[in-house]
């Protein structure tokens, strides 16, 4: 199996977390959670995801499924 990187972005200051699994163009797209929007290619894979106001996470896990 091929070895994957992820990166992981955070911005203290706008509380915001980025993740992306593979650099590809794709565009977000909502999600269940008004905090979370996934990056998907265009096939619709997803290629990562972004996490608004993370630090309001800290007592409460964030469960999601991607699709």
């Amino acid at each position: 199996m091929a070895e994957r990187i992820v990166k992981m972005w955070f911005d203290p200051e706008a509380d915001f977390l980025e993740v992306t699994f593979e650099r590809k163009p794709g565009y977000s797209r909502p999600t269940e959670n008004d905090q979370v929007m996934e990056r998907v290619d265009e096939d619709g894979n997803v290629i990562g995801f972004s996490v608004l106001r993370v630090t309001s996470l800290k007592k409460a896990p964030l469960e999601l499924a991607l699709k």
